[in-house]
């Protein structure tokens, strides 16, 4: 893409983002390539607090999900005190609230989880009632369908935290995403890499998303040029598979997709916190198929009982 194709560039952009260190490295990321691609703009990074941050003492599916973490950034947007907002799509709830749109999808970095701990090397060199700590349904069920003898306890708080607390001796290991150790310079910190036939990422795990206000015709021109397509089909599959099937921080659930050839693979799965049940299935099709996969999917699982687990987590909560 030449400089001529690119769209009017303003003056001034501002980027609303979390202040955490992971959240700050995502928007300078995203800062950096404006500016390699605007130079004459000035971006800047507007820092705030969330909900979410600011409640760190109960698991997330009790306090209100994944939105806690954003609608301090949206109202920035909304108010004019900031232009677009970026987020780890994983933590991008579902359904994008009204008037807001995801105008560009990152690349991805390794979707897949991380094992880190001071003491072992792997998951199953853990010895029975080591303690295990993660802040996500999908990784405690995933945990208790392959390792029922572990202790899961509720991890929360951002990336530094986590890692302090297991130094302090909380947990003899912890689950995290190892897109943002790698982002963050903490590659040397996972131990091991989960598979995904181990642990099936989240939607979205790994690849960063712009969301702008839907009345900014002018900005979603702009950031086109950011979007990577192959991970766009891959994120539309993950997402669609789990609006389907009501995707919560509340619903221990996974897709991931891949894309070779025009030709996406999409895996998911649904379980039940305990790990007891869980359901899992595959589908590929055409990367232009992205979305009709992923609910085609869904209504695979939901044809083998997918229901059943949904009707009892509603009942548990």
């Amino acid at each position: 893409m030449t400089s001529s194709d690119l769209a009017p560039a303003p003056s001034r952009i501002v980027i609303a983002s979390r202040e955490s260190r992971l959240a700050m490295w995502q928007a300078k990321h995203i800062r950096d390539r404006l500016l390699q691609l605007y130079p004459q703009t000035r971006v800047e990074i507007l820092g705030m607090t969330t909900r979410g941050d600011q409640i760190v003492d109960r698991p997330l599916s009790a306090i209100g999900g994944k939105g806690l973490f954003i609608k301090e950034l949206e109202v920035a947007m909304q108010e004019g005190r900031a232009d677009l907002a970026v987020h780890s799509m994983k933590d991008l709830p579902m359904e994008m609230a009204d008037g807001f749109v995801l105008a560009a999808t990152s690349g991805r970095e390794n979707p897949c989880d991380a094992f880190v701990s001071n003491r072992f090397a792997t998951l199953d060199e853990l010895p029975p009632s080591a303690v295990v700590g993660t802040s996500s349904l999908r990784r405690e069920a995933m945990l208790r369908a392959g390792r029922p003898q572990l202790v899961i306890r509720s991890l929360r708080g951002n990336l530094d935290t986590r890692l302090r607390k297991l130094d302090a001796g909380d947990f003899d290991a912890i689950i995290l995403a190892a897109a943002g150790l790698i982002r963050l310079g903490l590659a040397a910190r996972i131990r091991s890499v989960l598979a995904p036939e181990q642990s099936l990422p989240a939607p979205g795990q790994g690849v960063l998303g712009i969301e702008v206000c839907a009345a900014r015709p002018d900005l979603i021109a702009l950031l086109a040029p950011l979007n990577d397509a192959a991970s766009a089909h891959c994120v539309r599959a993950e997402r669609a598979f789990s609006r389907a099937l009501g995707g919560s921080c509340q619903v221990p659930l996974a897709a991931h997709a891949l894309l070779e050839n025009d030709c996406l693979w999409l895996r998911g799965s649904i379980a039940t916190p305990d790990g007891r049940q869980m359901l899992v299935g595959e589908l590929r099709g055409a990367a232009g198929d992205d979305e009709s996969i992923g609910r085609m999917l869904a209504q695979k699982l939901r044809d083998r009982g997918a229901d059943a687990i949904l009707e009892k987590l509603a009942a548990s909560r």
